[in-house]
């Protein structure tokens, strides 16, 4: 059944999003956009780190968007923004990952792939490796809902109750490490904020309460997935910034329903 590599591309990319999705609706409530962006960026750091010490691409992204996370939340208070802190962090590691990469010698990379995506390129193992994070991710969020709702809404409320927002946050963002490793093959380095973000943002125009927004994030980020990678095989386009494409035009769909309905209202 796996032999088929669209079968195995339009998999890889639901399993994406499956796990962008409701982390992407945390990422949306909290503002907290251009740090899911620089944990992307950091991610290349980990690609090159990993293909030097010959271990998984995977362990090593993690390890970087775990460290990259870190940092900026020790940094963060001691007298810079956190948009220039983000900032900063984000497009040193990308560079630093490239330049990296460069001095790799007797090691074929893609450099496009990685930046971009290949998500035709998906083999078997890598299909197990996404799906895994993926049901983490789930697993994750849907353990710990709740709390994390709590302390996206009110830290002091998440105190009232004996939760600890700085915890929740540790594990939003270990959530955020996983879905950038398991996205860098699908969507690249430099569209992986797109998907976290777009079907998140889309699906406000359609939810009432915060877990119909993770739903319909979920819905909107595997239809994309499922179209874009159909429009890519039709029109002969690079399949990843397709998908981000076609939840872009799903985005706007929806934001001008709304605006219609309003202004019928």
């Amino acid at each position: 059944m796996f032999d088929d590599f669209m079968i195995r591309a339009t998999l890889a990319g639901i399993g994406v999003a499956l796990a962008a999705a409701p982390l992407g609706c945390f990422v949306v409530w909290r503002r907290m956009a251009y740090f899911g962006d620089a944990t992307a960026h950091a991610a290349m750091l980990g690609v090159a780190l990993s293909l030097a010490m010959g271990m998984s691409v995977f362990v090593g992204t993690i390890a970087v968007a775990l460290l990259m996370a870190l940092i900026v939340t020790n940094l963060s208070g001691r007298g810079y923004a956190m948009d220039t802190l983000l900032g900063v962090l984000a497009h040193s590691a990308l560079a630093f990952g490239l330049v990296a990469v460069s001095f790799l010698s007797g090691v074929r990379i893609d450099l496009m792939a990685y930046l971009f995506g290949d998500i035709l390129a998906v083999s078997k193992s890598d299909l197990m490796v996404i799906w895994g994070g993926a049901a983490c991710v789930m697993g994750l969020i849907i353990w710990r809902w709740s709390a994390l709702l709590t302390a996206t809404l009110n830290e002091e409320l998440a105190y009232a109750s004996g939760i600890n927002p700085k915890r929740e946050q540790l594990l939003l963002t270990l959530g955020l490490a996983i879905t950038v490793a398991v996205a860098i093959k699908v969507v690249g380095v430099l569209l992986i904020a797109a998907m976290l973000i777009i079907p998140s943002a889309a699906a406000r125009n359609l939810a009432r309460t915060p877990e119909s927004m993770a739903i319909f994030a979920a819905i909107i980020g595997s239809l994309s997935a499922v179209l874009g990678l159909r429009g890519a095989y039709v029109f002969d386009t690079p399949a990843g910034p397709t998908i981000v494409c076609v939840a872009a035009l799903i985005f706007a769909g929806l934001g001008l329903r709304g605006a219609a309905k309003s202004a019928g209202h």
